[in-house]
């Protein structure tokens, strides 16, 4: 007789302006849809970001990000502003070194995790983490995969290190909507390159993790082998 299934731990890594309560509430259908196969486990980002005030054109973002209480992000790339935009092209960032440390502390505190999970600048951390765990910089990195909704590369000249090293070995999904407009189609699929044998989910949608019950076989078939 085969032993019960033991779920797969998954470390969540939520999107800018998000924390790891509301990317737990906006992730339900998926925890729904894979409940046999994976625990999640979120964690919030060490930064705080200033709240939006009297912006009329944030239309895309509000509809991303919601009403969250406690709005936290991985790294700034305007230094001075304390504001995040994934098209901004800058020199050095703010705050990246701490998430690192954060979810560092994550592993050894709440660990061992199979895999990691991250969504936005959320995903693009977690390329800049499987990078580090793949050059064997970080020795607490162990992940057996990555998951990334809506990743990106860091145009900030300081990340470059992170995509130029060797591939990225670490097996990998990584998902994208068709009509998202924060994070355009293009930009994920410019992450593709880094990854050695990137699996990929296209959905028709937009800036949110997808969970659709058409969705669930491509999970599935890509955890299968991590079980």
């Amino acid at each position: 007789m085969s032993k019960a299934a033991v779920p797969l731990r998954i470390l969540c890594i939520h999107g800018y302006r998000q924390n790891g309560n509301s990317f737990r509430e906006k992730t339900g259908a998926l925890r729904k849809l894979l409940k046999k196969q994976v625990e999640l486990v979120y964690i919030s980002a060490p930064h705080q970001v200033p709240a939006i005030q009297n912006e009329t054109n944030q239309g895309p973002e509000k509809t991303a990000h919601g009403g969250d209480e406690d709005q936290r992000g991985w790294w700034f790339s305007d230094v001075q502003a304390r504001s995040f935009n994934a098209q901004q092209e800058c020199e050095s960032s703010l705050g990246l070194e701490e998430s690192i440390e954060t979810v560092k502390t994550a592993v050894k505190e709440l660990g061992p995790f199979d895999g990691i999970l991250g969504f936005s600048q959320g995903a693009a951390l977690v390329a800049m983490l499987c990078a580090l765990q793949e050059q064997k910089l970080e020795a607490d990195f162990n992940f057996r995969f990555a998951i990334l909704v809506a990743g990106f590369r860091s145009v900030c000249s300081q990340h470059r290190r992170f995509y130029e090293g060797p591939a990225i070995t670490i097996p990998s999904l990584h998902v994208f909507g068709q009509d998202d407009r924060v994070i355009p189609e293009e930009m994920s699929r410019d992450l593709l390159p880094a990854f050695d044998g990137a699996q990929i989910l296209i959905h028709p949608g937009g800036h949110f993790v997808p969970a659709a019950s058409s969705h669930r076989q491509t999970y599935q078939d890509f955890l299968k082998k991590f079980e």
